[in-house]
């Protein structure tokens, strides 16, 4: 496929600069991939499309603050990937600055010699003092380049879920940002469960795809582990079964009254995995059943694939051209998702990292 057919017309002031001052006030467009219908409903909604039984699963990573700038020379970095040994892979810019061999200082107690060159462009630099340490003290949120402003204090809370635990991503796993501690326990009160896995979100989900074809893009491996208690989870739902049988569609609401749509005869709704973000599909997929893992996945999904695991997704809004455009587009139609996503834009949804959200059902 070419990478040209995954492209599409964003207006730049959609892109969301700011977060919403209410996690859960976020728009969300509900996507049904059986009939092709889009509608329009608010995150705090999402509830109504789910149902008793229903298992979010989502990605606990922890953003870093892994930004941080050299004195001498003047250098920005963002860390990638703790390599242990002190050593790290980093993005650096200006690139010349920082060759291999090079000595960037930041305090007289902490410093870094440029080792090597990384297979992503970047640099692997071996530091001289305690990196965690310094990154709680000088580093700055990781915040992605279309935000188009310096990253603030309020963004080390904001630019994080409220459920991360596992610190070692480099951007959010963004689908996961809607949600509060208090929606999350209504919905598992209305019997709407969820499980935590860990991806470690780097490079490899934020990489553009560059070459002309899809198939040409090789993708950058991120660590993630799903625990024997998030699997046990996952396996509940498949002893109770899976999957919704098109056309019909139950709607559960916090209240426990189920809403049926009209001239639908009644069943017996299914239950349903239910991926938060494209990190939460790109692990589970790579796991390919409900099993205790953990290592590092290149996966990349793209049209057409074989689901085994995922039934729905909660995610953002993605892209133009990206990989993680490209996964939803499988989990649902190409032409689906891109009329969806024009539809998004005639609609004004913020777009990307601090947008809106799409559950595609």
């Amino acid at each position: 496929m070419k990478t040209a057919d995954f492209d599409y017309a964003l207006p730049p002031e959609l892109i969301a600069q700011q977060p919403l001052p209410d996690r859960a006030a976020s728009r969300m467009m509900i996507v049904e991939r059986a009939t092709g219908e889009i509608r329009h409903e608010q995150f705090r909604d999402l509830g109504t499309y789910l149902h008793a039984g229903d298992l979010l699963v989502l990605n606990d990573t922890k953003v870093i603050p892994a930004r941080i700038w050299s004195q001498s020379p003047a250098v920005e970095l963002l860390l990638v990937e703790n390599l242990g040994d002190n050593r790290w892979s980093a993005l650096v810019k200006p690139g010349h600055r920082a060759k291999v061999g090079a000595k960037l200082r930041f305090t007289p107690w902490f410093n870094a010699v440029v080792e090597d060159e990384a297979d992503f462009g970047g640099r692997v630099l071996r530091f001289e003092g305690n990196v965690d340490s310094y990154l709680q003290h000088h580093g700055a949120a990781p915040l992605p380049p279309y935000i188009e402003r310096p990253a603030v204090a309020a963004d080390r809370e904001r630019y994080q879920t409220v459920f991360a635990r596992a610190a070692g991503a480099i951007a959010a796993p963004t689908a996961g940002l809607h949600f509060t501690a208090e929606m999350l326990e209504q919905l598992r009160v209305a019997g709407i469960g969820h499980t935590f896995i860990t991806l470690h979100v780097g490079i490899g989900t934020f990489r553009p795809v560059k070459t002309e074809t899809v198939e040409e893009h090789k993708m950058h491996a991120e660590k993630f582990s799903v625990s024997a208690e998030a699997a046990a989870a996952m396996r509940a739902v498949w002893s109770c079964g899976r999957g919704i049988p098109a056309p019909i569609r139950l709607r559960q609401g916090f209240g426990g009254q189920a809403g049926r749509d009209k001239n639908v005869a009644p069943t017996e709704p299914k239950s349903r995995i239910i991926a938060v973000g494209t990190t939460v599909v790109r692990a589970l997929e790579t796991a390919g059943k409900p099993r205790a893992c953990e290592g590092s996945t290149d996966i990349f999904i793209r049209p057409p694939f074989q689901f085994r695991v995922v039934d729905a997704l909660l995610t953002n809004f993605h892209l133009p051209r990206s990989t993680l455009l490209m996964l939803v587009c499988a989990l649902a139609s190409r032409e689906l998702i891109l009329r969806a996503y024009a539809e998004a834009v005639r609609e004004r949804y913020r777009f990307f990292s601090y947008g809106d959200c799409m559950l595609i059902l």
